[in-house]
């Protein structure tokens, strides 16, 4: 079962990264989107992101043209329809997923695999939606995906393992070392790190050290390559809310339980980095504090 040809719906952070670690390994890569100025968009940000590899002597500039003539680009969905893999990067809400699996899969053939790159949401809930519930399986890439050597393989009780074995491949194909996990809630990588997160919170919100201590402690003495206040800003304090909400009502662990400065941030418009300002200020250099327990 051979991976030829992919689609990526979505060209945003994860798609165009998707996308981009396909063309590399040598897919002809079909990226749809919504309209032209988000194709732009998202071409621009590979064109970048290779550019800067060539300067970094990483890539050479033949290679890089090499990888762009892989591409087609289109606003037209049926335009899938000759994807030997098809993945998926849009909003994560589940009914828009749906509708847009329940159109894809009367496009294209049944030989079609099927993928989402969600990182919260049931793969076994998009799949029941097709009639190919078989051929339908999870790949969750971190950002940035060109970067990020890790893919997760999410099975669902209906993967068959010709399927599962080849998103397996594919993913190996395209430079990463694969884990496999169950169709469950944050998979295993969200599973073990969002209660980290909504910790570090809570020691913040209780006056336990400043968000430079927390997160300094956490880089020197753990090793870890990002404190997790830092962490939370870059991932987005939204993002991390909307999937903790998620594992909250599947597991009804307080664990997962959002604490509620992470929601008065949310409502506020603090972010983390997307916005500006989350646990800290990104209008000055280097980034202070910016809010209070």
């Amino acid at each position: 079962m051979a991976i030829q040809t992919v689609g990526v719906v979505g060209c945003g952070l994860m798609g165009s990264g998707i996308a981009q670690i396909a063309a590399e390994a040598g897919c002809e890569v079909l990226v749809r989107e919504v309209n032209d100025a988000l194709l732009a968009k998202g071409k621009g940000k590979i064109e970048g992101f290779l550019k800067k590899a060539v300067e970094k002597g990483k890539a050479t500039p033949e290679q890089v043209a090499a990888t762009l003539a892989r591409f087609t680009w289109t606003t037209n969905l049926a335009d899938l329809a000759k994807c030997d893999l098809v993945v998926e990067a849009i909003v994560e809400n589940m009914g828009a997923k749906q509708e847009l699996w329940k159109f894809l899969d009367g496009v294209c053939p049944a030989s079609t695999i099927f993928s989402s790159n969600t990182s919260s949401l049931s793969i076994g809930d998009m799949a029941a939606c097709t009639k190919r519930p078989d051929r339908f399986v999870g790949l969750h890439f971190f950002n940035p995906v060109p970067l990020m050597k890790l893919v997760e393989v999410v099975r669902t009780i209906s993967t068959s393992d010709a399927t599962y074995q080849a998103a397996h491949e594919f993913g190996k194909r395209v430079g990463k070392t694969v884990v496999t996990a169950k169709d469950t809630p944050g998979f295993v990588v969200n599973l073990l790190l969002v209660p980290y997160l909504l910790d570090a919170i809570r020691a913040f919100e209780k006056g336990v050290a400043s968000a430079a201590d927390i997160d300094n402690g956490m880089m020197l003495g753990c090793g870890h390559p990002m404190g997790p206040l830092t962490l939370l800003d870059f991932v987005g304090l939204d993002t991390t809310l909307y999937i903790a909400d998620i594992m909250d009502h599947e597991f009804k662990d307080l664990r997962y339980a959002a604490p509620p400065l992470l929601r008065r941030m949310v409502a506020a418009g603090m972010h983390g980095r997307k916005s500006g300002k989350g646990f800290y200020d990104y209008a000055v250099n280097p980034p202070v504090q910016a809010v209070r327990p």
